[in-house]
């Protein structure tokens, strides 16, 4: 049994380009620029620049795929859908460690920073052992971090902004003011391209993060146009600075000054602003640098547990990891996890080689995220329409994968080899452990699979060798909005998904105005819904009483019917059950979706009088729809001993008679027959006064969001005393038939 939330987002343009922005400008400029001059000499700053133009090429690519499929989880979840779960398992730990690398590198830069402040000297004896102040500071702060994301207490929106505004005014002074004392004589010699490379990989960590931005697509207003520029300018933005930053610092001092001080071990970003600017400058110095590293550290402690949620869901790892804390609403056992890894890493590793490692691993996924672009695109993916598509495609993307692979060798043989190994791990971890529990097969095995006869038998032969075997467990989905008839809505789930050893999921839809701040509804939950949590806990309740395991879920959201449509697609649902329009309680927008696309599940939707199956009638005439009230009545039959009636309203007797005979026999369900002629509702209404259910078919496409939204209710419905449920089955329809469902609205 699990518990998570969920949260669709609402920003603005600049906020979007901020949250970019804010991601990148952290503790790589502040920490990396003396040891990236003291290696490559002048061509440092063309390993800035290198590396923000292979951050760009990835970055066109997340911004199609982003436009795309708008959803929590950023590369990993692009990855996975594309390349499969193999990919999915390594992109997702690759994801996961690299942000706890990063880190445990921002927090030893902390370290670094708080020990040029308060003048400490480099260590202190501890049992005859030297401990370093830098490792000891910054075990403390990483602790306070992963302690402050674990009871929930985190940066706001504004704040982010306000500490982006913060350094780039500091970055913009020092630039500024150290290029009235640059001197072109002073830039040190170029080293050669070997190490401007190997510096590139090692700076490469400055550029994490603009993919996360992916992840809160949904949230930004006119995504298709303003998603690709928050991406795309953040990387320019940053790039910009860094190299202005490098250029200041190579041509203010005298040279030989920059590698001196990395030989001091000083922090060569400050001393030039000391050199430059007095104490001042270096005040203002170590104060951005402070900000940048805990901001940059916070921010990545966050982002590791939507990888989490998202690898989860997926059952890459246990979904146990997503539980939330019944106290602090965070999901503690992954921050916690994530923070034993980076207090780990901390003590095990020098700063540099923990910059190198979260490269390498970024640099994984980076180069498979665009590699899952030009899967989407070859591979016809369905409902694949992004708002945004790359320039000069296939060179882009292409480009931008060879670039991020072939950086990799440039790293320092000890991160390599151990990013190597993560990797490899990932990919033992998905043969030994994910694959029997993960279902999801990705577009590029299904591709292949599909055209078995036409590829070659090493692909075919590839494809089978890692496919999921999981288990495919039914899954039946229940919104829950309405507390008055979350008993029936559970029972009805919890004896269908019990006859087919399933499991139940229970969403809780918080709807909220557009004038709320989403951001603001997940950060004061309890004002927006008080006791928010008591309809899942109920709910978990009166499903165990069938013995069902049930996952709870709430998704706060400013949509209401079509939020649950997503919700079916995110968690693969096989069956919806859910109460019959508006009065829910939510706000109903009109579920256009179902009109517009595909139904994602088989869906039932209980007009409630009291749940009783004792005495259930289905009318049919056939069609999909029929069968699946027929399936979902023979499961109520086997839980609770129902007596089921089919009837058939039909133009003769004999006629009718035939028909539903075979019809049941072809169903193989247990049912007393009953065929009347004439009109089909007054003959539905008469045979249901000795029903206790009702089970109607939808028979009509487009009529289901009709019921959700409650512009249609049946004379039937109204006119019957018992419960009904209306039955529609999942099924792909053609355009034809979707502008006639469009017209019959």
């Amino acid at each position: 049994m699990s518990g998570d939330e969920e949260l669709a987002k609402d920003l603005g343009p600049l906020a979007a380009l901020t949250i970019g922005v804010g991601t990148m400008i952290g503790a790589g400029i502040f920490v990396l620029p003396g040891e990236a001059i003291s290696r490559a000499g002048s061509f440092a700053i063309v390993s800035f620049v290198l590396g923000g133009g292979i951050a760009l090429f990835t970055a066109l690519s997340a911004s199609e795929l982003g436009t795309a499929m708008p959803r929590s989880g950023g590369a990993y979840f692009y990855v996975n859908e594309a390349l499969g779960p193999l990919f999915g398992s390594i992109a997702g730990w690759a994801n996961w460690l690299g942000l706890a690398f990063a880190s445990a590198f921002y927090m030893v830069g902390f370290g670094e920073y708080v020990v040029g402040i308060a003048g400490l000297p480099d260590g202190f004896m501890i049992a005859g052992f030297t401990v370093p102040w830098i490792k000891f500071i910054g075990l403390l702060a990483a602790t306070l971090f992963v302690l402050v994301n674990y009871i929930g207490a985190k940066e706001t929106g504004r704040l982010q902004n306000v500490i982006v505004v913060i350094l780039v005014l500091i970055l913009t002074v020092f630039t500024v003011y150290g290029a009235t004392r640059a001197a072109p004589a002073n830039v040190p010699g170029s080293k050669g391209l070997t190490p401007m490379l190997e510096t590139t990989g090692l700076i490469f960590v400055s550029y994490l993060g603009f993919v996360q931005i992916t992840s809160v697509a949904e949230e930004i207003k006119e995504p298709g146009k303003n998603l690709p520029r928050a991406i795309i300018g953040s990387v320019v933005i940053v790039a910009i600075i860094y190299a202005l930053v490098l250029v200041v610092m190579s041509a203010a001092v005298e040279p030989g000054f920059i590698q001196a001080q990395s030989e001091a071990d000083n922090i060569a970003v400050v001393e030039v602003a000391r050199l430059l600017m007095g104490p001042i400058g270096a005040g203002a110095m170590l104060f951005g640098g402070l900000l940048a590293t805990a901001s940059s550290a916070n921010a990545s402690i966050m982002a590791s547990s939507r990888i989490n949620f998202a690898m989860g869901r997926d059952r890459i790892v246990t979904p146990d990891l997503n539980e939330i804390h019944p106290r602090f609403g965070t999901p503690y056992r992954s921050i916690a996890l994530t923070g034993s890894f980076i207090l780990l890493f901390i003590v095990a590793a020098p700063i540099n080689t923990l910059a190198s490692i979260g490269s390498f691993l970024h640099l994984v996924i980076y180069g498979l995220l665009n590699i899952a672009l030009v899967v989407m695109r070859e591979a016809d993916a369905i409902d694949y329409e992004p708002s945004f598509t790359v320039p000069l495609y296939p060179f882009t993307p292409i480009v931008g994968g060879l670039l991020s692979f072939a950086l990799i060798y440039y790293i320092e043989p000890l991160p390599r080899l151990v990013g190597g190994f993560i990797v490899l791990f990932a990919a033992v971890w998905y043969l030994g452990y994910a694959r029997t529990r993960t279902e999801k097969q990705g577009l590029l095995s299904e591709y292949v699979l599909s055209r078995e006869e036409e590829m070659p038998d090493a692909a075919v032969d590839a494809a089978e060798s890692v496919q999921p075997t999981g288990d495919n467990q039914y899954r039946v989905m229940v919104p829950l909005a309405n507390p008055a008839h979350e008993k029936e809505l559970i029972t009805l789930a919890s004896a269908i998904a019990k006859q087919r050893d399933g499991v139940v999921d229970a969403i809780h839809v918080i709807t909220v105005p557009d004038q709320t701040s989403l951001s603001y509804a997940a950060d004061h939950i309890e004002r927006v819904e008080e006791d928010h949590r008591s309809v899942l806990e109920k709910a978990e309740r009166d499903a165990e009483t069938f013995g069902v395991e049930v996952d709870t879920h709430t998704i706060i959201s400013h949509r209401g019917i079509e939020e649950v449509f997503d919700a079916a697609k995110d968690h693969d649902a096989d069956l919806t059950v859910m109460g019959w329009g508006p009065s829910s309680g939510s706000r109903v927008e009109g579920a256009v979706d179902e009109l517009t696309s595909d139904l994602p599940c088989d869906f039932l939707v209980l007009k409630d009088r009291g749940f009783d199956p004792e005495r259930v009638l289905i009318p049919t005439a056939g069609g999909p729809d029929s069968v699946l009230s027929v399936e979902i009545g023979k499961l109520l039959q086997q839980e609770f001993g129902s007596e089921l009636t089919l009837l058939h309203v039909a133009d003769g007797e004999q006629e009718g008679r035939e028909f539903l005979e075979t019809w049941a026999d072809e169903q193989g369900v247990d049912a007393e027959l009953r065929v009347e002629t004439g009109d089909a509702e007054a003959a539905i209404e008469t045979a249901a006064t000795d029903a206790t259910l009702v089970i109607l078919g939808a028979s009509e496409r487009g009529v289901l969001s009709r019921v959700l939204t409650g512009s249609l209710v049946p004379d039937v419905v109204a006119n019957v005393d018992c419960s009904v449920l209306m039955s529609e089955r999942k099924r792909d329809r053609g355009v034809l038939e979707r502008v006639r469902g469009l017209l019959g609205r």
